[in-house]
């Protein structure tokens, strides 16, 4: 889990810089924002820390299409309750924030090269909303989402990566959520960590670290562990966008390094100005 130590130095090395910033956070079951939990928790401590950016363009493992990839250009995303069988307040929850149509414009103009187009009919789902409510509470920062295009490998998400990263310097937060491990079939409900998420947790700790993020976004070298980890991998692509958008000169802090429920990694990290 995050520590305060850790928070303190984060907070010491992220208020300096002009530089944004990137993010990925584990963002696990929707009861999150809901529940007072250690991750809810360590979130709120992350808000407090982060300078304040402009906008915030949000990869979430939750809008997945096919031979494109969309952007939201909506003025006022529409907060969207997409899961069920969860309390009737969570349904109830909204996040208001404004949209920025004319900067996801140019993400679209950005994105060109890989088939990024408009969409308005999208908003903020549950991987966005649940993690924004507490690292911008107010709802005060305008913020939009891109999808995931599930017809390119792992590697196209770095190349997406690489191409918003010049965003950081125009005050635009680039927030990643999803999973580094995420396998619903193997869930365990007395929480005991399965050896395979311990396993993959701890390999692509160690790849991220040495910044070998070309091994990250191989599946065949990956092998079965990958497979065991990801029965898809909707939810893993977004760390490898904000990996991409990384570069030699960030340093990089983990938090929230838990596994969840048996078989989801709350793993979370932040690549900022050294």
């Amino acid at each position: 889990m995050i520590t305060a130590r850790t928070l303190d130095d984060l907070r010491a090395r992220l208020a300096p810089s002009d530089r944004m910033p990137l993010v990925f956070l584990g963002h696990g079951s929707p009861m999150n924002a809901l529940e007072d939990t250690a991750y809810s928790r360590a979130w709120s401590d992350l808000g407090r820390s982060l300078p304040r950016p402009k906008a915030i363009l949000v990869v979430s493992a939750h809008w997945m299409t096919r031979g494109t990839t969309l952007v939201d250009v909506s003025a006022l995303p529409q907060t969207i309750h997409d899961f069920y069988g969860f309390p009737e307040a969570l349904h109830r929850a909204q996040y208001p924030a404004p949209g920025d149509p004319a900067l996801a414009r140019e993400v679209v103009s950005l994105l060109h090269s890989h088939h990024a187009q408009e969409d308005d009919t999208w908003g903020l789902d549950h991987g966005a909303w649940t993690v924004l409510k507490f690292l911008y509470p107010d709802a005060d920062v305008p913020v939009f989402q891109i999808s995931i295009d599930m017809t390119r490998g792992l590697a196209y998400q770095l190349e997406i990566g690489r191409t918003l990263s010049e965003l950081r310097d125009r005050g635009v937060l680039i927030l990643g959520s999803g999973n580094v491990v995420h396998n619903l079939r193997a869930m365990r409900m007395n929480g005991r960590p399965q050896d395979f998420a311990l396993e993959f947790d701890a390999d692509f700790t160690d790849r991220l670290q040495a910044r070998d993020f070309a091994a990250l976004a191989d599946a065949n070298r990956l092998g079965p562990l990958m497979r065991m980890a990801h029965p898809t991998v909707d939810h893993y692509m977004p760390a490898l966008t904000i990996a991409g958008a990384s570069d030699a000169s960030d340093a990089l802090t983990f938090m929230t390094d838990t596994i969840d429920l048996g078989s989801v990694s709350m793993r979370s990290f932040v690549f900022h100005a050294a």
